[in-house]
C-alpha cells in the first residue's frame, strides 16, 4: 500500500460524511439506460463512492475500490442506511490484479493510469460496459497539473482492443455534471462508453 496516497487522500475526505454530495458522473448518468438490469459492477477509484451509489440503485450488485479508508468508510456506512447493495474495498489500484471477467459494467471517472487499461479489459465480462470519464488534455486550471493525468482527444477509441465504442464525447462539464466529488470549476472532460465484444 502507497501510505503516502493513502494518507493524502484520507485526509481530502476527512471532513466527508452522510451528506457530503456523491454524484454520479456525467457519462454514467446520461447514458445510464445502457446499464443492464442485474449484475456485477465495479466502481475504481471511488472516493466517496458516487457511480457505486448510482449503479446500486439502479439494481447492480456494485464494488467499490478505493486506497482511502476514510472514504470508504463513509460510502459503508451509507451504503448500510440505504441497504444498497455496495461493497467497499480498501485497495492501492497501483497493486491490484483485477479478476478475470468478473464484471458487467465498470466505471472510472477522474482517474487515469493506462497501465491499467489492460486488466479493465480483462475484468470486464462478455458484452460487459465500460464507462470512462476524466480530464481532456492540455491541462487546465482548477484540475490536476500533471499531464499525465489527461486523456488527449480521441485517445479512448483508439486505447482498447476488445471494445466497441457506443458513445464518445469531449467537452466543458459543470461541477454538478462532471463528478462525484471535488470538481469545484468548470472542467474539461473526455468521455467513453465501449462494450466488450467477444
Amino acid at each position: 500500500m502507497n501510505h503516502s496516497d493513502a494518507q493524502k487522500w484520507d485526509k481530502k475526505y476527512k471532513s466527508a460524511n452522510l451528506q457530503t454530495a456523491a454524484n454520479p458522473c456525467y457519462v454514467l448518468k446520461q447514458h445510464s439506460h445502457l446499464l443492464p438490469f442485474y449484475g456485477q459492477a465495479l466502481e475504481l477509484a471511488c472516493g466517496l463512492g458516487g457511480n457505486a451509489r448510482f449503479m446500486a440503485q439502479c439494481g447492480l450488485k456494485t464494488h467499490a475500490w478505493d486506497i482511502s479508508d476514510v472514504a470508504l468508510t463513509v460510502l459503508n456506512n451509507y451504503a448500510s442506511l440505504h441497504q444498497l447493495p455496495i461493497e467497499p474495498l480498501i485497495t492501492d489500484l497501483e497493486q491490484m490484479i483485477l479478476p478475470y471477467q468478473q464484471y458487467d459494467v465498470i466505471v472510472v471517472s477522474r482517474y487515469l493510469d493506462r497501465a491499467l487499461f489492460a486488466g479493465i479489459e480483462a475484468a470486464l465480462k462478455p458484452n460487459g460496459l465500460l464507462f470512462y470519464q476524466t480530464f481532456l488534455s492540455p491541462p487546465h486550471e482548477n484540475a490536476p497539473q500533471n499531464p499525465n493525468f489527461y486523456v488527449q482527444s480521441g485517445e479512448f477509441n483508439q486505447s482498447w482492443t476488445t471494445l466497441i465504442t457506443e458513445v464518445y464525447g469531449e467537452g466543458w462539464l459543470t461541477p454538478e455534471n462532471s463528478s462525484s466529488e471535488g470538481a469545484s470549476a468548470t472542467q474539461r472532460y473526455a468521455w467513453y462508453v465501449g462494450r466488450k465484444t467477444g
